[in-house]
């Protein structure tokens, strides 16, 4: 999702702009630019606000203004995911507004800007702007935040800006320069995140990211909802949405280690296939530690950095959980669903956050609100966590891969999992580690509530530390794998079935390879083939059977054998002790050993490699499909 940096300094910043970017890439972008307030032939002055922007790579954009000797103390840089408007570079950002008037050759830029969100009031203020004689060039809802800074500015932008921004309806994290204060940049945040950075020597930074910061400083403010800052060489001002001026005690300087040296491929082809392979090494770290279940895993907190409130006491108050996610992380609450009710016994919804804020629901103060996202930032799983909360249910707890990230400030509990940085878009360990998370929520729950003994804390404890070698061996399977991906690889269609908890993990793997493949890809409960898929059944549609040795496993059997009858063909991932073979319209591979409750996590590892090797052999971009973003911060 759209990436921002900016900076005020007394050294040439295009270098730290376009590194940042670098860094913001694995968020997914379809085009990217920078700005600066250009410096003059003495090399000391500015000379007006230029602009470099791009539909190619933060790669090109690095020749193109290396190339124009692009240079300057103060500038913003933006990677744009297409929100209002085709990917174009008159759509991209930085977004210019030359005042009202027609634009003319050689005519010199009043504001810059860049901006992350969506403002939903954009179709009126244009109207307002173009009867003033602003002419806009982008079909975007960014530009009419240029115009309107600039049609309000006397000669303050600070105080335009603010004005600005109290008639935005919608997200927005905002960047802004001037052409007449070429050492100030403005920044702003709502229902989008952004951090201030401080740097060494008066330099100051903002961005959507602290990764974006990294190796640069780590020192970072964390901005709040609402909160306007104004950057000048050697000093900040802060302010909330209510105008009043913020210190540390408010906004506390943070160090944060950013990771800035994860993004080595190493040996692998593709980000995805390196992430695939780090899983065992990823949920081990998740599970690093865990000698016991106790609730206190499980305990956030608060934004003033002090312990949050103890999660037995939580987990003693509620008697049902309520979890609200969006895309692999809503499948991986659907797992959990069948991990909580089955083992905790304890009653579980699982909501698309996306939908869940816009129907009519019933509260119960009693319901834990369990939160799944990568990144922390996902904009519709905030926006219904705020939802749910107003509503009166307060007990909330995080499933999260970022520390520092607006959903684990915003909870009352988190537990972090420790996949480490991911840059495919196409998600792998953040889900399986989500999955260890998950599960160890379930017998911490379970523990609270009376229904775990000793003898099963124990096996299931045991079992979670094998993970890391039970997913070895099946990572093994990889050649298996992609000789199945080279038939797949010629088809455009493909059913996937599961049945009971592996149902998520068939959601899961066609979900994987309709992103990156792009061939569309459906899932089903395998008894629901005869309630209308199988009339999509023939032989040029492989169908995926998840077939693990459980108490389904015979009506599996019964559902396979309707696609071998209507000639379809079945490519199976089978427990060993299922007793399904290989043979004509069959293909089998054998999972190295069945895992009972914790199965779910590694039948999706083959899925993910199946989805992989199709799409290298489709030469589709695997790391970054088309029209998709990893961080998706808006709603």
């Amino acid at each position: 999702m759209c990436g921002i940096v900016g900076a005020v300094s007394y050294r040439n910043i295009v270098p730290v702009l376009v590194q940042g970017l670098q860094r913001l890439e694995y968020r997914g972008y379809d085009s990217c630019g920078v700005a600066v307030h250009a410096l003059d032939a003495t090399g000391t002055r500015s000379s007006g606000l230029t602009r470099a922007r791009s539909t190619a790579r933060v790669a090109e954009l690095l020749e193109q203004v290396q190339a124009e000797n692009l240079q300057g103390f103060t500038g913003i840089a933006h990677t744009r995911w297409a929100t209002h408007g085709e990917p174009a570079v008159r759509n991209a950002h930085p977004h210019f507004s030359y005042g009202p008037g027609d634009i003319q050759p050689g005519q010199a830029a009043r504001v810059a800007l860049v901006h992350n969100g969506i403002i939903e009031n954009y179709e009126a203020l244009r109207r307002e702007l173009q009867a003033k004689g602003y002419v806009f060039v982008s079909q975007t809802d960014t530009e009419v935040i240029a115009h309107l800074v600039d049609s309000l500015y006397d000669g303050d932008l600070f105080e335009a800006f603010q004005a600005a921004v109290a008639r935005l309806h919608g997200a927005y994290a905002l960047a802004v320069m001037h052409k007449d204060e070429p050492e100030r940049l403005v920044s702003a945040r709502a229902g989008s995140p952004l951090i201030l950075g401080l740097g060494e020597g008066g330099e100051h930074f903002v961005a959507s990211d602290a990764m974006a910061l990294a190796g640069v400083t780590d020192q970072i403010v964390y901005l709040e909802e609402g909160d306007r800052v104004d950057l000048q060489r050697g000093r900040y001002w802060l302010l909330d949405k209510a105008g009043q001026a913020l210190g540390t005690e408010q906004r506390p300087v943070r160090t944060v280690h950013a990771h800035s040296g994860a993004a080595e491929l190493g040996p692998y082809r593709h980000y995805m296939q390196k992430e695939i392979f780090e899983q065992p090494r990823a949920i081990g770290d998740t599970i690093e530690g865990v000698l016991c279940i106790v609730p206190e895993l499980f305990d956030g907190v608060s934004a003033d950095g002090k312990a949050g409130a103890a999660a037995w006491r939580v987990f003693q108050e509620i008697d049902n959980v309520l979890i609200l996610a969006c895309g692999t992380s809503y499948y991986s609450g659907c797992v959990a669903k069948y991990w909580l009710e089955g083992l905790a016994g304890i009653p579980c919804q699982v909501e698309v956050a996306s939908e869940y804020r816009y129907r009519t629901s019933v509260p119960n103060p009693r319901t834990l609100v369990v939160t799944i996202s990568q990144s922390g930032e996902t904009a519709d799983t905030l926006a219904a966590l705020r939802h749910a909360q107003s509503l009166g249910m307060t007990h909330t707890l995080t499933v999260c891969n970022v520390a520092t990230s607006a959903m684990v400030r915003e909870c009352e509990l988190a537990y972090i999992t420790r996949a480490g940085v991911e840059i495919g878009v196409a998600s792998t360990k953040a889900f399986t580690t989500q999955l260890a998370g998950l599960f160890l929520l379930t017998l911490a729950l379970a523990q609270s509530k009376g229904r775990l003994s000793e003898e099963q804390e124990a096996r299931y404890l045991t079992a979670m530390r094998h993970l890391p070698v039970a997913l070895q061996a099946v990572l093994a399977l990889e050649p298996q794998l992609i000789s199945w991906a080279g038939e797949f690889a010629q088809r455009e269609n493909a059913l996937f079935l599961g049945r009971g908890i592996h149902y998520p993990i068939a959601l899961e793997g066609a979900l994987k390879l309709k992103e990156i493949s792009y061939i569309h890809a459906e899932a089903y409960p395998a008894g629901e083939l005869k309630h209308g898929p199988l009339a999509l059944v023939t032989s040029a549609m492989p169908v995926v059977t998840v077939a693990p040795n459980d108490e389904l496993l015979e009506k599996l059997k019964s559902n396979m054998q309707e696609v071998r009858a209507r000639g379809g063909v079945l490519y199976v991932l089978a427990d060993a002790d299922t007793h399904i073979e290989s043979a004509e319209g069959m293909h089998v591979i054998r999972m190295p050993e069945n895992y009972g409750a914790l199965s779910p996590i590694l039948h999706v590892v083959p899925l993910q490699l199946l989805a992989y090797h199709t799409a290298c052999a489709r030469g589709t971009d695997v790391d970054k499909p088309r029209n998709l973003a990893k961080s998706v911060t808006v709603e």
